[in-house]
């Protein structure tokens, strides 16, 4: 006789399904704030042509039914997708979110420029994603 095992809900920060996911279903995604509040939501990724690997999300903030709002770079290893929520989670605060940098609708701004993505890079805590 067969042993039923039963499924239990994945731990949080555990990938659960498929280990890969489509871009276009990362859009939209919600961001949650170290207290598991809803802080924002992804707007697109920014990925490295050379290494292929994500450097960073646009995050919408302050939007009214996906309008509008603030945009902010945020690196992304300051994510990580939770499960039990459905979303990012990160620990990033309202507070801190308010003093970023938020030159990525800057039209002056250059993707190009390693000192501006230092100071991102900085401001936020990750380390460099192209390396030292």
């Amino acid at each position: 006789m067969a042993t039923q095992m039963r499924a239990s809900a994945p731990a949080a920060g555990v990938v659960s399904g498929k280990p890969l996911i489509e871009s276009d279903r990362v859009d939209g995604t919600a961001v949650y704030d170290p207290n598991g509040e809803h802080l924002g939501s992804i707007r697109r990724m920014m990925i490295d042509k050379a290494s292929g690997r994500v450097a960073y999300t646009v995050m919408a903030f302050d939007t009214f039914l996906g309008l509008g709002g603030r945009e902010y770079s945020i690196p992304w290893a300051k994510l990580t997708y939770d499960t039990s929520l459905g979303g990012f989670r990160t620990d990033i605060t309202q507070q801190k979110l308010e003093g970023a940098p938020d030159f990525y609708n800057k039209s002056d701004y250059a993707w190009d420029d390693r000192k501006r993505e230092r100071e991102l890079h900085d401001y936020w805590g990750t380390p460099y994603y192209w390396g030292v």
